[in-house]
């Protein structure tokens, strides 16, 4: 501290007022400092806290109001359903959920929610019908309580429906994209990849193209890293295409693993009947279009040509020209 004084006192000299301004001042600057970071830290905490506050003061009346009562009782309908369904493990239940795979919908909670919308949908159309249907057509009592139940069946066979359609769409897909997997295949088995990377190689190739089929294959590789056997992975792949073509391709894998064949010359052989099927796939539909032709123009061309030519025939006879 005397080091510090003498120090002051050298520079200023002997002029004591002006160094006891200096402290003044760098005291006084000091303390105003500490004030006003302490009252910023202050501030900073108080408006953490009123964040946190107001973020479960809105949670708390959110769970409170309707809207939250209404959302936590589905999620426990759902839940409940999802646990039920899927503790039955009976074939019905197997059915199902290998239909709602083959359609796309992976979700574990995905036979709660057909179950639900199955049940909603009926008693929605039916009521909905119950109670529209008056205010548009004046219609007996036998009859109103037949669409009536016209409207719940409806309700209730749509999901079926509905999931039938996107197995189908998907099936198109996967048929019309297996011949190019095939040939894809054969290119990497010959560039010399093994089959897991073949798999996922061709995976990436047709994400573009067809995306469903590239979806399964990235699915089954992810198997195969797992830990599953080629041949199991491949017995699921052909499960959720729901193509004959698939269980073939599977058996033909397995069979070439167990007997050490070659792997290549098999898939070549594969490929070629995978063509050949494309392409009479194509010229059977090509041969069966004038067969499909003929009920539209008997229904609309034909009626139209009578007209035409029986026309002035009918006038004639009729103005009494003949």
């Amino acid at each position: 501290m005397g080091t510090i004084f003498d120090l002051l006192t050298d520079i200023f000299g002997d002029n004591s007022a002006m160094m006891l301004g200096l402290l003044v001042f760098l005291a006084v600057g000091t303390l105003a400092f500490s004030v006003m970071a302490a009252v910023r830290v202050r501030g900073a905490v108080k408006r953490r806290a009123s964040r946190i506050m107001d973020d479960g003061g809105r949670a708390g009346n959110s769970s409170r109001s309707l809207r939250g009562s209404s959302l936590k009782a589905v999620q426990q309908l759902i839940e409940y359903t999802t646990k039920h369904y899927a503790a039955t493990n009976n074939e019905n239940m197997k059915v199902l959920r290998r239909r709602l795979i083959q359609a796309g919908i992976y979700d574990p909670r995905a036979v709660g929610f057909f179950f639900i919308a199955r049940t909603a949908l009926a008693v929605g159309l039916a009521v909905a019908i119950f109670i529209f249907l008056p205010m548009f057509a004046s219609t007996g009592g036998s009859v109103f309580w037949l669409i009536v139940m016209v409207g719940g069946i409806a309700g209730y066979v749509g999901p079926s429906m509905y999931i039938d359609k996107r197995i189908g769409a998907r099936k198109i897909e996967h048929r019309a994209g297996f011949p190019d997997f095939m040939d894809l295949l054969v290119v990497c088995a010959d560039s010399g990849l093994s089959m897991e990377a073949a798999l996922e190689r061709v995976g990436r190739e047709l994400g573009d193209s067809y995306p469903s089929l590239s979806a399964n294959l990235h699915m089954t590789n992810l198997e195969i890293r797992a830990g599953r056997r080629l041949s199991e992975a491949l017995e699921h792949l052909s499960e959720r295409l729901g193509l004959e073509e698939a269980r073939s391709f599977a058996t033909l894998i397995d069979q070439s693993i167990e007997l050490g064949s070659s792997i290549t010359d098999a898939l070549r052989v594969y490929s070629d009947d995978m063509r050949h099927k494309r392409l009479s796939r194509a010229e059977e539909k090509a041969y069966a279009l004038p067969a499909k032709l003929s009920v539209p123009m008997m229904v609309c061309i034909f009626p139209v040509l009578f007209v035409v030519i029986l026309l002035p025939v009918f006038v004639r006879l009729h103005v009494g020209n003949f």
